[in-house]
């Protein structure tokens, strides 16, 4: 019996061959890496994985695709919710580092990402189909209208790359925008910054993008009674990554 596609999950299936080709060979597993990947659906690009990898890692919250996965020996099923996945444990079980890839479900990717954000330094790479605008926004420079807080809270733990763009017609049913494949990879945690710190920083910051910062940061770093040299008569989109770095370490010190 043919599945139906569940609104609920947000259940967009990969169904073009050249664009899962392309996928996978962008991933390039290889045997003996430790792959998960996360929302396999319909296993489209599921068996082009485990053809390379020979064993794979699946993490699906619907029951009926989880039951069809199981059929096949060679994946280790997790029946569950991403968001409650614990990946430091199944790093801490797995043979390498994780690679973690996935088509994820458009309405919570932006709390997957943030959730596989604490457990960076487990991670070998990551590779995920996402709505293309996020995509965009991850990858952002600064003065570019879309560098925000997910920019920042994204690139300070990972060098971020758009890799392949993929029309709404490379699934079925075809989602309602343009979608793109992006590759993270983490970078070297750096000293002295406090995740919690940085990311209340970065919030207030963007918290009224279109004024300067002297009104939005300035008054929470007053409230601080905090001492810095950072140039406040900027809008919080013009300040590079590193910067935002430089300011939570020394108020962290």
């Amino acid at each position: 019996m043919a599945h139906q596609a569940r609104k609920r999950f947000g259940q967009h299936f990969l169904s073009d061959d050249s664009v899962i080709d392309a996928i996978v060979d962008a991933i390039a597993p290889r045997p003996g890496q430790a792959l998960v990947e996360i929302g396999p659906g319909l296993g489209a690009m599921t068996m082009p994985l485990l053809a390379r990898s020979e064993r794979l890692t699946v993490i699906e919250l619907d029951r009926d695709l989880a039951a069809r996965l199981r059929r096949e020996p060679r994946l280790q099923v997790i029946e569950a919710d991403v968001l409650r996945v614990d990946f430091r444990a199944m790093a801490s079980a797995a043979p390498a580092p994780l690679r973690v890839v996935g088509n994820l479900p458009y309405n919570i990717s932006t709390p997957i990402l943030f959730h596989l954000l604490d457990c960076a330094d487990v991670v070998l790479d990551q590779h995920f189909m996402l709505q293309r605008e996020v995509v965009q926004r991850m990858a952002a420079r600064p003065g570019n209208k879309d560098y925000g807080r997910l920019t920042v809270m994204l690139q300070w733990r990972y060098e971020i790359e758009s890799v392949l763009d993929v029309p709404p017609e490379a699934f079925d049913p075809p989602p309602r925008v343009d979608s793109a494949v992006v590759r993270m990879r983490p970078l070297p945690l750096p000293a002295g910054v406090q995740a919690a710190l940085l990311g209340e920083l970065v919030t207030v910051a963007f918290s009224q993008r279109r004024k300067l910062l002297r009104h939005t940061l300035g008054r929470w770093l007053d409230s601080r009674a905090a001492t810095v040299t950072f140039d406040l008569q900027r809008r919080a989109e013009e300040v590079p990554v590193a910067e935002y770095l430089a300011l939570a370490r020394s108020l962290g010190g």
